[in-house]
This record gives C-alpha cells, structure tokens and sequence, in this order.
C-alpha cells in the first residue's frame, strides 16, 4: 500500500510551497538540495518542513493539495500551528451577502 503525503515548506523568503509526494523524505532531499533548477523552492533554499499529512487515497491527497494552494497565507500558518479554531474564522464567508450579517 502506498502512502501520499501533502506538505508544506516555509522558504528563506518566508513564503510557504505546498506540494504532494508518495516519498516525503525522498522529496524533501530534493527541495533541500536543489535537485530541480526550474522549482519555485531552488532559489528560496535552505527550507523548512512545516506540516505535512497523510494519506492512503492519491485524489484525496491531490483534493488537499489543491485546496491548500488556494488559501490565504494566514490560512496556512492557522493549518501549521494546529489553531483550527482560527483556521475556522478565517475560513468563514466575510462578504454583505452571507448569513451573519443580514439584517445588520
């Protein structure tokens, strides 16, 4: 069975690449030593693992993935630090349309 983990790296210019991989340690050697010259982390080395999870299903892992790309950078840190409680308010709909403040 393989595993599929989804991580997160925090770069040298303090920006967060998220990315997938069925071989963590193997795919982290690679960010570290620059393996790849045209990849977003070959500039912004030395790196730094910040969070990762696992997964046995490939398309839920690509699904978090791509879900993960898509947030906010205080999204991200919320994930990394475990705060799901701000994880959750920052993930709240903030525009004049939705539930909370109707009427208001």
């Amino acid at each position: 069975m393989y595993f599929y983990y989804v991580y997160i790296l925090k770069c040298s210019d303090n920006s967060y690449y998220t990315g997938i991989t069925n071989d963590l340690d193997k795919r982290i050697k690679e960010h570290t030593y620059g393996k790849y010259r045209d990849c977003y982390t070959y500039k912004r080395r030395p790196i730094e693992v910040k969070f990762y999870e696992t997964f046995n299903d490939v398309l839920q892992a690509i699904y978090f993935e791509k879900k993960i790309k898509r947030w906010t950078r205080a999204k991200k840190k919320a994930l990394i630090d475990g705060d799901f409680d701000m994880l959750q308010i920052l993930a709240e709909c903030r525009n004049a349309t939705h539930y909370k403040y109707r009427g208001k």
